[in-house]
């Protein structure tokens, strides 16, 4: 039974230069044909629920939809589900396509968590990564947030960037401290195919920092944001104490979640499925009266295993391997212990978590982890 649900707002006014994420230009009819056909998903979803203690409307950019939208939305959303008491509700937006009459819309509906899309206070980072935002843009959302009335507010940032330096990802970094955030999420640009960032690369028109320089960016947002009191609890997550993303954390201790809209995943009772990407073909499906099914997978119990280990060493709390499977134990403690004498994992009891230089090479450790099995 879920209690977590994902809304998919497949709707940007252009396509950033490293976005791989399924996104489409809007326009008036299709939106409106589009919050429609989420209505009739959520009406043929919503029997496993139980009250949601969260909801988050990403995209793409949830904030271009115009107003009567975003009504209908949470419309659609409050007499659909109950909430808890405390629900986290979460919509990300951009500095380019936010103002002051959506900001109080989404107060009033409810919607108490803000995530910006903020990514550099640099306006030279900003143009390499194709933004529609300057970082002016970008100061004054966090401005106009707050003084709306939002309580919650998380700040997207990136590094690596190509011509990014050290200096210039610690000013950005000062920067955003300097708003006192209760949340950021600092993530390492990473070129995805059928991107124009990847594409440049490829090409040799522009060239990606070396990685020795990409870990110093690392190890620096983690030291400089603990001592403004923001932990780390996530690989590219930092909140105040009790700011912690709910909606996310469920994610990684393989919580349940339905997910609604175009190219959505889902997560409900051992399968993971998702929607079909193509909005025309969502919207097709729908009003049909079927379901937008695309892929499905019923996981093994070495598949829950794997993402046991996968997603709980994302959280720097680790995973307790007492919970695992009583055969997986002794080998996941054998192939740890090396791992432990080289500053890579912390092992304490039967908790096990990866340090912060750990956290560097994550990808690699799970897979030893893996192997091991």
């Amino acid at each position: 039974m879920f209690s977590s649900l994902y809304i998919h707002i497949p709707f940007c006014i252009r396509k950033c230069r490293y976005c791989d994420f399924y996104s489409v230009k809007a326009n008036d009819a299709l939106i409106s044909a589009y919050c429609e056909a989420l209505k009739k998903e959520l009406e043929l979803r919503k029997s496993g629920v139980q009250t949601l203690k969260s909801v988050y409307i990403g995209g793409g950019t949830p904030t271009i939809l115009p107003e009567e939208s975003v009504k209908r939305l949470a419309a659609y959303i409050s007499k659909g589900f109950g909430f808890a008491p405390d629900a986290e509700i979460t919509i990300e937006a951009n500095p380019g396509a936010l103002d002051n009459k959506i900001l109080q819309t989404l107060l009033n509906y409810g919607v108490n968590r803000i995530s910006l899309g903020i990514q550099s206070f640099d306006d030279a980072d900003l143009a390499s990564l194709g933004r529609i935002h300057n970082a002016e843009d970008a100061a004054s959302s966090i401005i106009s947030a707050r003084d709306a009335g939002f309580k919650n507010i998380s700040l997207d940032l990136i590094y690596g960037i190509p011509g990014q330096r050290l200096e210039d990802w610690k000013r950005t970094l000062l920067k955003a401290v300097e708003f006192f955030p209760e949340h950021i999420s600092a993530y390492e640009l990473t070129p995805e195919k059928n991107t124009l960032l990847y594409d440049d690369i490829h090409s040799g028109i522009v060239e990606m920092p070396d990685e020795s320089l990409v870990s110093d960016m690392f190890m620096l947002a983690g030291e400089l944001l603990d001592a403004h009191g923001l932990r780390q609890y996530e690989i590219s997550n930092y909140a105040r104490p009790g700011c912690e993303c709910r909606h996310n954390l469920n994610y990684w201790n393989r919580g349940e979640y339905l997910g609604l809209g175009a190219a959505s995943h889902s997560f409900v009772d051992g399968l993971r499925y998702d929607n079909l990407t193509d909005v025309e073909s969502y919207i097709k499906a729908l009003s049909n009266g079927e379901l937008p099914a695309g892929n499905s997978a019923r996981l093994t119990e070495e598949d829950a295993l794997k993402e046991i280990i996968f997603l709980g060493l994302r959280k720097s709390e680790g995973i307790d391997i007492e919970l695992l499977p009583p055969h997986a134990i002794p080998l996941i403690v054998s192939a740890a212990d090396p791992l432990a004498l080289n500053g890579l994992l912390e092992c304490n009891g039967s908790n096990i978590k990866l340090t912060r230089k750990g956290m560097l090479l994550s990808n690699e450790i799970i897979l030893k982890l893996f192997e091991a099995l």
